[in-house]
């Protein structure tokens, strides 16, 4: 199905919960954007037609707010969490960021876990929130951060409380009971492929419940994964696994979170670090877009799609990570900033 253009309408595209008083800044989070890519689909003259989830409209920056504050309040919920409890939890950077200023505006204390290959501006977002640091080895990737994390909080298991993301259920509930729906009322019912990077498997598996079991609707979902880590594709293949170090955080942890329902994947595209590179920037200049790494991967695979004569006139929905900004220091923008920090000022 494809969505008619149409000029701007204030009138059909307000939005019910903006405009008013917020209570908390954790108030303010979801309900994001779809937003099509004109000269991105210009140039690359897809079939079907790609509309982008931006998930950094949401408060600090990225889809992981959704699954901070979930998590949190789901402990509260059961009684588990309270004043003087301690987060711990390990971290690629955004789901750290999203429970660093989580617990700060909840007053719970954080720690967080992350291998030193992150980037400086999570590392100082994360200390700015008033959270510890601990860095672990580059090479042991999520593995090492969570084994680290699963050690200091054994050391007082009533004070220290581990949020494990990639197993905790409030993780892909969230994405049920709000992304999903705001993807089926935004492309009223009309979502034919969901393209989404896997992290934990939370926002894969919690929108494709809702659209596939909730709403019954058959969609294609796809799975993006690091071509230099393509855990999915070989489990899903049966071959053995071969997890590798790659350049697209957020993506690619180098195992199967329990958390993703690989009943759920319909199809996996491999994206290469170059690619996602190469897309990202696309979006910054083309589509005036700030993205993260993992967001041109999750574009290259959906305009991959977008071209296959197969899904013409289908509508496509990438979710869209996060911003930019937080890659300024990293590959991503890797060599694009020597004149600028060279410049002098003109008289």
């Amino acid at each position: 199905m494809s969505l008619p253009a149409h000029p701007y309408d204030a009138a059909r595209y307000k939005r019910a919960g903006r405009g008013r008083v917020y209570d908390s800044i954790l108030d303010t989070i979801g309900d994001t954007p779809l937003v099509r890519l004109p000269r991105l689909s210009a140039q690359l003259k897809p079939r079907g037609e790609v509309l982008a989830k931006l998930e950094f409209f949401n408060p600090l920056g990225s889809v992981k707010d959704r699954i901070g504050v979930a998590m949190i309040e789901a402990l509260e919920a059961e009684g588990r969490i309270g004043p003087g409890t301690t987060i711990v939890e390990p971290t690629s950077g955004n789901t750290g960021i999203a429970l660093a200023y989580a617990a700060a505006a909840r007053g719970y204390g954080c720690v967080l876990t992350m291998p030193e290959t992150m980037s400086m501006e999570r590392r100082k977002v994360l200390i700015a929130f008033g959270a510890k640091l601990v860095l672990t080895p580059g090479a042991k990737g999520m593995k090492g951060a969570l084994a680290k994390a699963e050690e200091l909080a054994a050391v007082e298991p009533g004070r220290y409380l581990l949020m494990r993301q990639f197993d905790n259920p409030a993780n892909p509930a969230i994405h049920e009971k709000t992304t999903g729906p705001e993807i089926w009322e935004d492309t009223q019912g009309g979502i034919d492929i969901f393209v989404s990077g896997v992290g934990t498997g939370g926002t894969l598996t919690g929108v494709s419940r809702y659209i596939k079991h909730t709403k019954a609707k058959k969609i294609l979902t796809v799975a993006v994964e690091p071509t230099n880590s393509p855990v999915i594709s070989q489990t899903l293949t049966g071959q053995p696994l071969t997890p590798a170090p790659h350049k697209i955080q957020g993506i690619g942890a180098g195992f199967i979170p329990k958390n993703l329902d690989l009943s759920l994947v319909d199809r996996v595209e491999q994206v290469s670090n170059e690619e996602a590179i190469a897309v990202a920037r696309s979006l910054a200049r083309e589509e005036g877009m700030l993205c993260g790494i993992s967001c041109g991967a999750a574009m290259t695979a959906a305009l991959r799609l977008a071209r296959e004569p197969g899904h013409a006139g289908k509508t496509i929905v990438v979710i869209l990570p996060d911003a930019g900004e937080r890659y300024l220091s990293g590959a991503l923008f890797e060599g694009l900033f020597e004149d600028v920090e060279k410049m002098q000022a003109v008289a």
